[in-house]
């Protein structure tokens, strides 16, 4: 019998939890120091993630009882347009060298996003390690990210604003307040549940804290994650609710002038950080962030808030899925006046034709559909494409639109 004869498909469930614990560590290259640097033990590190195998769907391949590849799908939630959306976050994708080439991962992939569309799990998120392997199986680029770095001497002075911030540990329950008020109004942000959250504090420093601005009525109305190492300020995350908490919570920086040499950290791509600050020769570093997957297209096409227009809109376009039959063919979207999408399989010549990923990074309004046309990541006439940008009849969302 030959090795990928023995092998077999399963869930992987929380008797397997030291299995899948050495399997992440060892595709992911995570070592004993690194482990040590955050505080974990390796005992602690196991607990951790056992309520990952009770919470997400986790699959994988065993060879007898032994456990060599496996992918998670986490149970999250997504805002798209002010809709949310049930998705499946994928993670803990790997598969040891020696069962490589074989196939494995592509069929845990398939079989994962079948059970996705069973869950009416629509769309699909993940932060990709190789763009180019994710991109082939369906997954396309619907963010970016922004790092940056300020100097001491650039750093904005300080303006009087009228709330205050304080100090906080990283749990406390406004955090997640501020987070939540957020996520609720940005398009495509992550609602993030317990899971989620727990995730998000996993590897991190014990010297991060969190810095709250509160209002002259005391709500919170933004927040900072940072710690401070080697005389350098880093920013896990930092969110604001309105331009008064994001002076706030700079002013709080600020203050750091004697501290640090420099601030690094993360924003959203379109936050005009440079132009907001008086000293605007700062260095940034554009990178993409998250990418996603239209999962069932009829599904997430009927969730979908297409603008209402008080008149009926109809395109007929080619589909393709590189992964999933059912995203496969010629389909009629037609939007009803009050913006009700559907998604009808059609036997009519098709206008356009795109693919699984075009659509998905056109739906979220990452590219719009002329610019896609442009690069022929959408093949048709001109007018079709006109036809599109007029059902889509969104703009790609910057980030202070939402404040």
């Amino acid at each position: 019998m030959s090795r990928l004869d023995r092998l077999k498909m399963g869930t992987v469930e929380t008797r397997h939890f030291q299995q899948f614990n050495e399997l992440l560590r060892y595709v992911f290259q995570v070592t004993k120091k690194d482990l040590q640097m955050v505080g974990w033990e390796e005992r602690e590190i196991a607990l951790a993630k056992k309520p990952v195998l009770e919470q997400a769907d986790v699959i994988g391949w065993f060879d007898g009882e032994k456990l060599v590849s496996q992918l998670a799908v986490y149970p999250f939630q997504v805002n798209i347009f002010g809709r949310t959306f049930e998705m499946g976050g994928l993670t803990g994708v790997g598969t040891y060298p020696e069962y490589a080439n074989m196939g494995l991962m592509y069929k845990l992939m398939k079989q994962a996003l079948a059970d996705m569309q069973q869950r009416k799990q629509s769309i699909s998120y993940l932060f990709p390690y190789s763009i180019p392997y994710y991109r082939r199986r369906g997954w396309e680029i619907i963010s970016d990210k922004m790092t940056f770095e300020v100097r001491d001497v650039q750093l904005p002075k300080i303006k009087k604003v009228p709330g205050y911030v304080e100090r906080l540990d990283i749990e406390h329950s406004d955090v997640r307040t501020v987070y939540k008020l957020f996520s609720d109004t940005m398009h495509a942000a992550m609602i993030r549940n317990d899971l989620a959250w727990d995730e998000y504090w996993r590897w991190d420093v014990d010297e991060l804290t969190a810095a709250v601005y509160y209002d002259h009525t005391h709500q919170p109305n933004g927040y900072l994650l940072y710690w401070i190492s080697e005389d350098v300020l880093h920013i896990k995350e930092m969110v604001y609710l309105d331009q008064e908490a994001r002076i706030g919570l700079w002013n709080f920086i600020g203050a750091h002038f004697s501290m640090v040499s420099k601030v690094v950290g993360n924003i959203f791509m379109n936050e005009p950080l440079a132009f907001w600050l008086e000293e605007g020769d700062i260095k940034e570093t554009i990178s993409p962030y998250f990418m996603a997957r239209i999962v069932d297209a009829k599904q997430f096409i009927e969730q979908y808030p297409f603008i209402a227009t008080g008149k009926e809109r109809k395109i007929t376009f080619k589909l393709e899925d590189p992964m999933l039959e059912w995203n496969q063919g010629t389909f009629t979207l037609c939007v009803s006046g009050d913006g009700q999408g559907n998604l009808i399989e059609s036997n009519a010549t098709p206008a356009l034709s795109f693919d699984i990923q075009t659509l998905t990074t056109m739906l979220l309004s990452y590219k719009r559909p002329a610019y896609l046309a442009s690069i022929l990541r959408i093949k048709g006439d001109e007018q079709a494409v006109e036809v599109l940008e007029n059902i889509i009849g969104r703009q790609t969302p910057y980030f202070s639109d939402y404040y």
